[in-house]
């Protein structure tokens, strides 16, 4: 910690790291920064074109037709469990990835290999974390890819597939959303820390002796570049995870929806969208980063990474 975080006064006091109170300071800047609710109008061209690839001719096309007949709030449809579903995946994620990180590299196994540990952390804290998103990821995907939409409102789509189907309606695209979340993450996280150790290389000199303006531009570096790597591993699930809220049949098993959709769009439907996910996957990881890293930096804790 800098002597200017020392003389400075601390928002929540002296927060020691792997503290109980370090852990719940991470998952509340887990929670900060709409950076999916930002993005929305990219998420809501991208899901439909999954859907139906024929939709749109492109991106811009699409915003101008919704926008002729919805206005900017047709550009922003969906945002409310956008909002609602990645502010809990948000703080279940960097909170737990934080525990697990101290857990499996520090008490149970401490000679282990850091990038393993990134990885086994990540993948555990994404497997609760998705448990809070995958009924607003529900909700979310059945508004934006429906025409005529299913639902105009949070509330009137959780309604809906309760009335119809129960909770279990809610977390029937969970399997789907761990394969695509789950691999996501470990790539999000492994690859920040690594992108982020040979950036304090490049720059030649230890994270601690950098001001916190130059940790967080790195953070937000690192996080771009994991968020174009992030978006070409997860991507073919992410396209099955849409086709399954949107086209899956009533009592219909998880693998057999799989199966059948896989036979109508094929590998190369896999892939439908994957240029605007990389954009948008790219700014919106990059500035997660942003938001977390500076977040830490104001509570006066080490900015992640470059150990």
């Amino acid at each position: 910690m800098s002597m200017a975080t020392q003389d400075r006064k601390l928002p929540f006091g002296r927060i020691e790291p792997n503290s109980a109170k370090y852990f719940a300071s991470c998952t509340l800047g887990g929670i900060i920064g709409p950076t999916h609710t930002a993005v929305t109008p990219l998420d809501l061209v991208k899901c439909r074109r999954q859907v139906d690839p024929k939709i749109y001719t492109s991106n811009l096309s699409a915003w101008r037709s919704i926008m002729a007949k919805e206005g900017v709030r047709g550009v922003f449809f969906g945002w409310t469990p956008t909002f609602l579903g990645y502010s809990l995946q948000g703080a279940g994620k960097y909170g737990f990835y934080e525990y697990f990180k101290y857990l499996y590299g520090d008490r149970l196994f401490p000679n282990t290999n850091r990038t393993v540990v990134y990885l086994g952390a990540s993948a555990s804290a994404e497997f609760f974390a998705d448990m809070m998103l995958c009924p607003m990821e529900a909700i979310k995907v059945r508004m934006q890819t429906t025409l005529p939409p299913f639902a105009h409102s949070l509330r009137e789509g959780w309604g809906r597939i309760t009335a119809k189907e129960g909770m279990a309606g809610l977390y029937k695209g969970l399997y789907p959303l761990w394969a695509r979340q789950i691999p996501y993450t470990m790539t999000k996280f492994a690859t920040f820390e690594e992108t982020v150790s040979m950036l304090y290389k490049t720059i030649g000199k230890p994270k601690e002796q950098c001001s916190g303006l130059q940790q967080t531009g790195v953070s937000f570096l690192g996080g771009y570049i994991a968020g174009i790597f992030c978006a070409i591993v997860s991507h073919p699930a992410d396209v099955m995870v849409s086709k399954l809220n949107a086209d899956r049949k009533a009592g219909e098993g998880a693998m057999t929806a799989v199966s059948r959709i896989y036979s109508n769009i094929g590998f190369s439907g896999l892939w439908n969208g994957l240029p605007v996910r990389i954009v948008m996957l790219g700014t919106l990881t990059g500035f997660q980063w942003l938001i977390y890293d500076s977040f830490k930096v104001f509570c006066g804790l080490p900015t992640t990474g470059g150990h």
